[in-house]
């Protein structure tokens, strides 16, 4: 198409709450977003550089602006001097940067550290909470300064027993936690969570971990990218990438409205990234669909019963487990395992699920209205760690995916270790989330549903009976 006959401005595409990304192509080419609390509350999206509209040679694309890929753009910036591109296949922050539940916690992955000294020994989990600890310092430094703001509520990070036989385990938890990492998380009786945090009618008791904020998730995104754009970093919105070649170590990704040519690119799409973007991260995420709902604002009799005296992320140990939070304008959000396939993403059983999650805890909100309903895709790795790697030495493509759900705080100081691969000094990354690939299940990934299905009934069984 030549370039003046190339749409300065795509029509926006409706959101597809359907969409799945181990089924479909894509995500779509300038959808709308979700119909989220963040998107509702944030005010209006931050100017960006609007849809590739011509043929470019560039340094660095970064594929995804969500907060990985703008974390990315910020210090390839600030600390390397790079201006990056960055392309995003629909509006910015698009995925999971705006369909969480704003929890910061000092985490990466799903793994508790007990479970790191299994993988990796003693050494190895020590260096690894070093790295969380130093990321979420950087988390704080980023929402502590003037260019970013998203709401922060500090206060530290529950993790709720929603079972007596709990107990005991979060107890050996946050020992270990103390005595072999020196973390001083703290162990919380029901009476005290009851008369000094949160009335959940679940609850048999807590961990508490100091380190822990609640955020607004699109303001959080929107001042990502705000700062990148400011650092020199150009954002192309309704900009997918739907060809991706490399000749003499250049790559040619093909857009709608051009074709970019780069040095390297670095992979930021966490679950929403497309099966066939590249080779080398097909079947290496299982995606997992998370509901999400948000009252309306909740009475004064209301609060006195659930008793919220904390805005502090609160999260219960179920396996499939629930993430819920007192926002600042009296609502109550919740949110916790969905459907299986995007096909049935819809079905009024996965609402009324979570629904009656709210309602065990919290019995005074049985019935109340909803203001706010939506889901999206966590990028759950088949190993359950995340990976920021460059999966092939010959060639420079980078990617940091599959935080499991726990990307919120660690996808600041992932931004910044990908920035680090992509200037080539990353030679002291040493654990094993930089050393080694997303495992992958080969064709067997979209299969891994069935076992999904046997699963869920299980967790069911062995998180509420046995």
């Amino acid at each position: 198409m030549p370039d003046s006959k190339r749409p300065r401005h795509w029509p926006k595409a409706s959101y597809d709450p359907r969409y799945d990304p181990i089924i479909d192509a894509g995500p779509g080419h300038n959808r709308d977003y979700a119909p989220t609390y963040w998107i509702g509350t944030a005010g209006t999206p931050p100017e960006d550089d609007g849809p590739v509209s011509g043929d470019m040679d560039v340094d660095v694309v970064v594929i995804g602006s969500g907060y990985t890929g703008l974390s990315t753009a910020i210090h390839l910036a600030k600390e390397h001097g790079i201006k990056a591109t960055v392309l995003e296949a629909n509006t910015v922050a698009w995925g999971c940067s705006t369909r969480n539940g704003g929890q910061a916690q000092i985490s990466s992955g799903r793994l508790k550290r007990s479970q790191w000294i299994q993988r990796w020994g003693v050494d190895v989990a020590k260096k690894m909470h070093g790295e969380v600890t130093e990321a979420f310092e950087l988390f704080n430094d980023l929402i502590g300064s003037e260019d970013i703001e998203c709401d922060p509520q500090t206060g530290g990070h529950f993790y709720i027993a929603h079972r007596a036989k709990v107990m005991p385990k979060l107890e050996k938890e946050s020992a270990l936690m103390n005595e072999v990492f020196g973390y001083g998380s703290r162990i919380i009786g029901r009476e005290e969570l009851h008369e000094h945090h949160v009335r959940d009618q679940e609850a048999h008791g807590a961990m508490w971990e100091p380190d822990g904020t609640s955020i607004h998730a699109a303001k959080l995104a929107f001042s990502y990218v705000r700062l990148a754009r400011k650092l020199g970093a150009t954002i192309h919105t309704a900009s997918p990438v739907m060809g991706w070649k490399i000749k003499n170590g250049v790559h040619h990704l093909t857009t709608p409205g051009g074709t970019v040519r780069a040095r390297a690119v670095a992979l930021a799409t966490a679950g929403y990234t497309p099966p066939g973007l590249n080779e080398k991260t097909k079947h290496r995420l299982m995606p997992i669909l998370s509901n999400s709902i948000v009252t309306r604002p909740l009475t004064e009799d209301e609060k006195a019963e659930c008793g919220f005296q904390t805005k502090s992320p609160l999260t219960d140990t179920r396996t499939l487990r629930h993430y819920y939070r007192f926002l600042p304008d009296d609502r109550v959000q919740i949110g916790s395992r969905s459907a299986i396939t995007g096909l049935d993403a819809e079905n009024p059983k996965h609402l009324a699920l979570l629904q009656n999650g709210l309602y065990r805890k919290f019995p005074a909100l049985t019935d109340i209205d909803l203001d706010y309903s939506w889901w999206g895709w966590v990028d759950v790795s088949h190993d359950m760690m995340p990976r920021i790697f460059q999966p092939d030495k010959k060639q420079t493509i980078f990617y940091a995916l599959g935080y499991g759900g726990n990307g919120v705080m660690y996808s600041a100081q992932a931004g910044k270790r990908l920035a680090q691969l992509v200037a080539g000094e990353g030679k002291e990354l040493d654990l094993p989330i930089f050393t080694s690939a997303l495992p992958s299940h080969g064709i067997l990934t979209p299969f891994r549903r069935l076992g999904q299905r046997m699963m869920y009934p299980y967790y069911h069984l062995r998180d509420e009976i046995l």
